[in-house]
């Protein structure tokens, strides 16, 4: 069976806007470092943070985060 896990195009997004990770945490109240956790897959944000960073961009959550399925595993 397939894994599903969570994809991102928060970077893209991010940068699309000419925002730094420091700019955007800065105007969701959190860190650079968990910007960078999140873009780099090492963080899932919790539904609060993911709200505020699609707030911050106006997006809709959907459009920043996605499941996708990992085939490799069986």
């Amino acid at each position: 069976m397939a894994e599903e896990r969570l994809a991102n195009r928060l970077k893209i997004h991010r940068a699309a806007r000419e925002l730094t990770q420091a700019d955007l945490a800065e105007l969701i109240g959190t860190t650079r470092k968990s910007i960078n956790a999140i873009e780099t897959g090492r963080m899932v944000p919790s539904t609060v943070l993911a709200l505020k960073l699609a707030r911050a961009l106006s997006l809709s959550v959907e459009s920043i985060f996605s499941l996708s399925s990992d085939d490799s595993q069986s």
